[in-house]
């Protein structure tokens, strides 16, 4: 009996150790590994939110070609204000906090270069989460930027309201097209 308990534990482990592998060995383009592999890149994106979301944010600066001297957070990613938000308080909820993911953190943010530390807060999010704010400003990030350098969100139209880059005094910048990469 004791032996057949532990082959059921072991086929148990093992059916749970190949389904979450995703069936990485498998050349066959199988619809069979296109979940794990979603979930994989799911989980993952989900850990890095944490993750961010369990530290402390920093907001530094960039040079961002003709976009000048931006603010980016700690990865390099560019930052951006909504001309919605007339307060502290974000107005960016639900499908808006998913194309713009807002920036959070779990303490006193940081900043490097020449971002102004005294500029630097944060404020509650209707979910409770804390979100910095710079100049005032509740700060964000776009889903189109994917990797450092990127500016794509700037002058944006989305979710009533222009999306743009700031300065280091906390002003929007205005001048540069959406849609480019700057450094």
């Amino acid at each position: 009996m004791r032996r057949i308990r532990l082959a059921v534990v072991g086929a148990a482990a093992i059916a749970m150790i190949t389904t979450a592998g995703g069936c990485s060995g498998s050349d066959s383009g199988s619809s069979a590994s296109t979940p794990s592999t979603a979930a994989s890149v799911k989980a993952s994106a989900k850990a890095s939110n944490v993750a961010q979301a369990g530290g402390k944010a920093t907001v530094k600066t960039a040079s961002a070609g003709k976009l000048g001297t931006i603010l980016v957070d700690e990865k390099g990613h560019t930052l951006y204000l909504f001309e919605k938000d007339k307060s502290t308080t974000s107005t960016c909820d639900g499908a808006c906090a998913k194309a713009w993911p807002p920036l959070l953190t779990s303490g006193t943010p940081k900043t490097e270069g020449s971002a102004k530390f005294k500029l630097v807060d944060t404020s509650k999010r209707s979910d409770g989460k804390t979100q910095v704010t710079y100049d005032g400003h509740p700060l964000y990030r776009f889903e189109g930027d994917s990797k450092p350098g990127d500016t794509n969100g700037q002058g944006l139209d989305q979710f009533g309201a222009k999306w743009f880059v700031l300065d280091a005094d906390g002003k929007e910048v205005k001048t540069g097209s959406s849609g480019g990469t700057g450094y």
